[in-house]
């Protein structure tokens, strides 16, 4: 009998629907010219993915498709099966735990049997077979520079980590060597272990996209965590025996006095990852079970991410430029330590930021350096205050000043007092919502006509985490409880525009991947103006600005919501605070 002969893969692929009949004869006549395959000329033309070719592959062969970006799949990959000569040398990944002769393998090309069949010989087994695009097992392999996989990551790290304690052991067993030398000879095999060790964990923590890395002593341990799109993630728990050595290299790289363990110290790391020079703010603080130290990522591209990847509606944005343009007055930006202000702030100076401007800004540290921007250093130890920076500030003759923050009444003087003089000035505050602002103002001392006189906006912001764009999901039926803290109404819902976190590789499995504003700006008119005058509550002023136009937080990220952008869960976490007040 006759055996069936396969469909070709480009009709298989018109037939699903992926590519057009016409594009496949282009491929197929390339193809022969170049020697190439149909499915691989069809992805360079771009007329379909690595993964429909695979798929379609799947199908042609009788084999399931895997997707390495779907946790199920990803979580299955067990690299101990196989050598990784192997697996790197002919793209393939074990699965599962070995079943006696039979090995689970993901491969990208079924029609090379040769290779197939001459691994088979070597290593003595059986295949069940699955399939994947070579690029998802390259990504994969590469051990996640590409995917972010917290799962990849962890596991390189804890290697790093092994190889260091075992570094730092002292080899030698000999009792009848002398003590003093075995003792000196495990300290500098310690510092060599912890030198990579450091040197790995920063690499791995820019890498993985997070903006602190957090090493903090326990009794038994040292924790390494990672903050990442806003929350913690417990990395690894180093051996203790390495602490002295971990916490010294740190310091000594930042500066700072490795022999003073008693009070609080900063300093500044700038270190090399992938070919970019990434600047660290290093803060050490005295714990029970040792120093606990935060290593603040201070990326240059944050700052200059534009104002069109803040993530404010366009009408806000709109409002924004005009205000940021405006000659004179007080814009000032609130919210809590983390929620993105002095990115806000960067980005509209890197906006104004001309050659017919002058800018200074007084930073307490200042993060990042601007090219055509006087940045000045808070220094307290020696004197060189807020206040002193302002006063010499206004005798520079600047159209615009940045002010780190407004801590007290003093600096809200100057401030006010170079705003009603002709400059603009630019700081943060931090209270809970825009109108929150004009009370903390007053209850600090100023007094409130020069407050309504000199302020021309206040911006309120949080950063929410947005949900990874390619294992998002449609949201059919979303806890009540959110729904009810975020506003949403059951025909909201039944629009079917709200999606849900599922997780995949790329991600680390949470769901979510990087974050945006959530805003509210409140633009000073004259009744707002009358309320400050008058000392009226933060809730009287809120109504006012709310009838101006103000949309709040809550309705800010309700509409994020309802755009697939992110959950009612992240709005939820600043939700509360905006219904209470």
């Amino acid at each position: 009998m006759a055996r069936k002969e396969r469909r070709k893969i480009g009709e298989m692929l018109v037939d699903a629907g992926v590519v057009q009949a016409a594009q496949v004869e282009q491929a197929v006549s390339t193809g022969k010219a170049s020697r190439k395959r149909t499915g691989e000329v069809l992805v360079e033309m771009g007329a379909c993915t690595e993964e429909d070719v695979a798929k379609a592959l799947g199908a042609q062969f009788g084999l399931e498709f895997a997707n390495l970006e779907r946790p199920e799949w990803a979580n299955r990959v067990n690299r101990k099966l196989l050598p990784e000569d192997v697996t790197k040398k002919f793209l393939i990944l074990p699965l599962d735990e070995r079943k006696g002769n039979i090995v689970r393998i993901l491969i990208h090309d079924p029609m090379d049997l040769e290779a197939l069949t001459a691994l088979q010989f070597r290593l003595n087994c059986q295949f069940e077979k699955f399939i994947t695009s070579r690029g998802q097992i390259r990504r994969f392999l590469d051990g996640g520079k590409e995917d972010g996989s917290l799962l990849n990551r962890k596991s390189i790290l804890t290697a790093s980590i092994t190889q260091s304690k075992d570094t730092s052991r002292d080899t030698s067993q000999d009792a009848s060597r002398d003590a003093s030398v075995d003792t000196d000879r495990a300290d500098r095999a310690a510092q060599v272990g912890a030198t990579k060790l450091v040197d790995r964990i920063i690499i791995d923590a820019v890498q993985q996209r997070a903006s602190d890395i957090h090493i903090e002593p326990m009794k038994q341990y040292v924790l390494l965590r990672y903050r990442i799109d806003g929350s913690c993630v417990e990395m690894e728990r180093v051996d203790k025996r390495l602490q002295s050595a971990l916490l010294a290299r740190i310091k000594l790289m930042a500066g700072v006095n490795i022999a003073e363990r008693r009070i609080p110290q900063d300093g500044r790391i700038k270190f090399n990852v992938d070919g970019s020079n990434i600047d660290f703010r290093v803060s050490s603080c005295p714990a029970y079970w040792g120093e606990s130290i935060v290593m603040r990522i201070l990326r240059p591209e944050s700052a200059r991410i534009g104002l069109l990847n803040l993530g404010l509606q366009q009408d806000t944005l709109d409002t924004f430029n005009r205000v940021i343009r405006r000659p004179n007055g007080i814009f000032l930006v609130t919210g809590p330590t983390g929620s993105g202000k002095t990115t806000t702030l960067y980005s509209a100076l890197n906006e104004l930021n001309r050659p017919d401007r002058k800018i200074i800004t007084a930073e307490d540290p200042v993060e990042f350096s601007f090219k055509g921007i006087n940045q000045v250093q808070v220094r307290e130890h020696i004197g060189l205050t807020f206040p002193m920076i302002l006063k010499s500030m206004l005798r520079q003759a600047p159209n615009i000043i940045l002010v780190g923050e407004i801590r007290d009444r003093e600096v809200a003087d100057i401030a006010i007092q170079a705003a009603l003089t002709g400059h603009l000035v630019f700081s943060t505050l931090h209270t809970n919502d825009a109108p929150s602002a004009i009370t903390r103002l007053i209850d600090m001392g100023v007094k409130p006509f020069l407050v309504a006189s000199s302020i021309q906006a206040v911006l309120a912001q949080r950063l929410a985490r947005i949900l990874c764009p390619d294992c998002k999901a449609p949201d059919d039926a979303p806890e009540a409880d959110w729904l009810r803290i975020t506003g949403i109404t059951p025909e909201e819902v039944a629009k079917g525009t709200m999606m849900k976190a599922v997780g995949c590789l790329k991600c680390g499995n949470v769901g979510y991947k990087g974050r945006r504003g959530v805003y509210e700006m409140m633009i000073m008119n004259s009744e707002i103006r009358d309320l400050a005058f008058q000392r009226a509550t933060v809730g009287k002023i809120r109504a006012a600005a709310v009838r101006a136009g103000m949309r709040t937080l809550l309705l800010d990220g309700k509409i994020k919501v309802l755009n697939g952008m992110t959950t009612c869960l992240e709005v939820a976490k600043f939700a509360q605070s905006d219904m209470a007040g």
